[in-house]
């Protein structure tokens, strides 16, 4: 049976853009109230900003948080928030994250530690404080976002599929160990979506820079699913209690190429890609 969201209390991370800001309208017009939590305090109070006048809800309460998800101590304080202005918490989605380009020996251990810190630890340190919070609700729903790339790996993305596979094997052995409590537990895995984290993605100190243009205008081409159908599909998943969601039609073909084929897609993917790279190319030139 669908659940019914409506009077809950949402917690979202990363919600000052991209997936996080349209998951905070989506849930808005659930009648949801929302914490929102982000390093971006500007793009936090647009969120804000825009829900209250779309949505013309006075009684939603949204409340914004200024918080670095890699640090426990960060987090840890925003739960006790939280707690203090909503008093529950019935949602809680783990959505913050940054992308690192780069091959393995172009890349920093700093950088490296720099995605895990916020793209796993981020999602390890929320599920630590809310989870007891969330336990005492009748009904409630960790949502964690991994990404496509925790099921597919592209050379490149050493550290970036890193922390998104550790996402999706914690969030795994999470749904096993709550399974049969109040508490659904769902992996998000997005293709490409029109968001704003590869523009703002980090590159590998190693890395030449036409290397990120042609990544940024092979995102751009590949980014086919815009913030809100994936706000959408993402809450259509929470209320069916799906734990695995797969979020553009990219990534639902992915997936399945990699069920087929668990050793060799990579082969496809590069011949696809060298398709991809020479057609830009002439049409570049043209």
């Amino acid at each position: 049976m669908s659940w019914n969201l409506k009077s809950g209390v949402a917690v979202v991370t990363g919600a000052a853009s991209g997936i996080g800001r349209a998951l905070a309208h989506r849930l808005a017009t659930e009648k949801m109230s929302l914490a929102l939590a982000d390093v971006d305090d500007a793009g936090l109070q647009k969120t804000a900003s825009e829900i209250a006048e779309r949505t013309g809800e006075k009684k939603l309460h949204v409340s914004t948080h200024l918080v670095d998800v890699s640090d426990a101590r960060h987090m840890e304080q925003f739960a006790s928030e939280v707690v203090q202005q909503h008093e529950r918490v019935t949602l809680l989605i783990n959505n913050a994250g940054v992308a690192l380009y780069g091959f393995f020996e172009e890349i920093t251990t700093a950088d490296f530690e720099w995605v895990m810190g916020i793209n796993f630890w981020g999602v390890v340190h929320g599920v630590r404080n809310f989870l007891p919070i969330l336990r005492r609700q009748p009904r409630a729903h960790i949502v964690n976002v991994s990404s496509i790339y925790g099921i597919i790996s592209p050379s490149g993305q050493s550290a970036y599929c890193a922390s998104k596979f550790a996402v999706r094997g914690f969030t795994e052995v999470l749904r096993h160990e709550l399974e049969g409590t109040s508490v659904g537990v769902s992996c998000v895995h997005p293709g490409g979506i029109r968001t704003p984290i590869a523009k703002n993605a980090r590159v590998g100190v190693g890395v030449h820079p036409s290397i990120r243009d042609l990544n940024l205008a092979r995102f751009d081409l590949h980014a086919i699913t815009s913030p809100e159908s994936a706000a959408d599909r993402i809450v259509r998943g929470v209320k069916r209690n799906e734990p695995r969601i797969l979020v553009g039609p990219d990534a639902v073909r992915l997936d399945r190429l990699q069920r087929l084929l668990p050793i060799r897609y990579w082969k496809i993917l590069l011949k696809q890609g060298e398709k991809e790279r020479k057609e830009m190319a002439k049409a570049s030139a043209s």
